[in-house]
């Protein structure tokens, strides 16, 4: 259930397909996924899942896979 969430969570802010969404998507490797698209999907991810994300781990979202690290710090399970 939270995997779909994320996938269909950057599927709506960086404007992707659900394939193109693998742990191996990293931040500034895509077009889709510059500082300003970043930002967008910091505030989707954190209405997705209903949380508020602090500095460091915006900072630290560099990837599909940092950002299931991340999340799981807010207990949201993979």
């Amino acid at each position: 259930m939270s995997q779909q969430k994320l996938t269909a969570a950057f599927v709506h802010a960086l404007g992707l397909t659900d394939d193109k969404v693998t742990d191996d998507l990293t931040y500034n490797t895509i077009p889709e996924w510059d500082s300003t698209a970043h930002m967008i999907l910091i505030a989707e991810l954190e209405d997705t899942f209903d949380i508020m994300l602090d500095t460091d781990d915006i900072i630290d979202m560099s990837s599909v896979a940092e950002a299931k690290r991340i999340l799981a710090k807010y207990n949201v399970q993979f």
